[in-house]
């Protein structure tokens, strides 16, 4: 894997972590904690600022609301007991099509 995409694993990592600290002081535990309908109203929230910045075509904009898409994404994923893993072998399998 590319050195720049293992930010991505990093942050995988990070929320695995952070999921059963303190809520006071992680905003990760404090997701986890409201549980799955906050994490997906967050993923879509996060989802309509993506667009939104991407209809502005504010290249800046668009790249910090992906940050927060993915990010929330991932927790979503952590939170189904999904794993990357499992995406790309659909991804894989797709793509032998």
């Amino acid at each position: 894997m590319s050195e720049k995409f293992k930010i991505l694993d990093k942050l995988l990592d990070n929320i695995k972590k952070r999921k059963n600290s303190n809520p006071s002081t992680s905003y990760t535990a404090k997701l986890f904690l409201n549980g799955k309908v906050k994490i997906a109203n967050k993923f879509g929230e996060e989802s309509i600022e993506t667009i939104s910045a991407f209809l502005n075509q504010e290249k800046k904009d668009l790249i910090e609301e992906t940050a927060d898409l993915l990010y929330h994404l991932f927790v979503l994923l952590e939170h189904a007991d999904v794993s990357l893993s499992d995406i790309t072998k659909v991804l894989e399998k797709r793509m032998k099509k």
